[in-house]
């Protein structure tokens, strides 16, 4: 896709962000079945962004956009593969996000209440990260409030 890096490159950059932010919460967008696209370089691919353990990707299906180089590349990849791919993609995304979630039960936080949500008052860390807390004071939205994390849930962080 005529980046200007190398995956090493990247990878390189990721760590230093570590290094110098730890709770950095990376995200990347990714496009699965781009013309050509062996099995042997997603499989590359999947192994590199297992290894990089972004906090959240964003999986996209390549489709053909009319008078662009790609739409008449040869080996335009098969719906179904594009799928498959997306979804073992979209799975790793998931498994990484829950993993960075539960680095945060038991520390405390700072969050930023936006709205109500049932029972809860949900908002973001600086990082934005999605907080939930279960209470009735409604006093907390539109401010910063420093809570302990408890538990996570699938994509959000549970805190008291």
């Amino acid at each position: 896709m005529n980046r200007r890096y190398t995956a090493e490159e990247f990878k390189e950059v990721t760590k230093r962000l570590r290094t110098k932010f730890p709770n950095a919460a990376l995200t990347t967008d990714i496009i699965v079945g781009f013309p050509g696209e062996t099995e042997q370089e997603f499989n590359q691919t999947y192994e590199f962004l297992k290894d990089i353990a972004f906090y959240k990707m964003h999986i996209f299906k390549y489709s053909p956009r009319k008078g662009t180089k790609a739409a008449v590349m040869p080996n335009q990849i098969d719906g179904k593969l594009k799928e498959e791919r997306s979804k073992k993609l979209i799975e790793l995304s998931n498994e990484n996000e829950c993993n960075y979630n539960r680095n945060y039960v038991g520390k405390d936080i700072e969050v930023l209440f936006e709205e109500r949500d049932g029972k809860y008052i949900k908002g973001h860390t600086k990082n934005y990260i999605m907080v939930k807390c279960e209470t009735d004071n409604d006093e907390y939205i539109n401010k910063i409030v420093s809570l302990n994390v408890i538990d996570t849930d699938k994509d959000f962080l549970i805190a008291k």
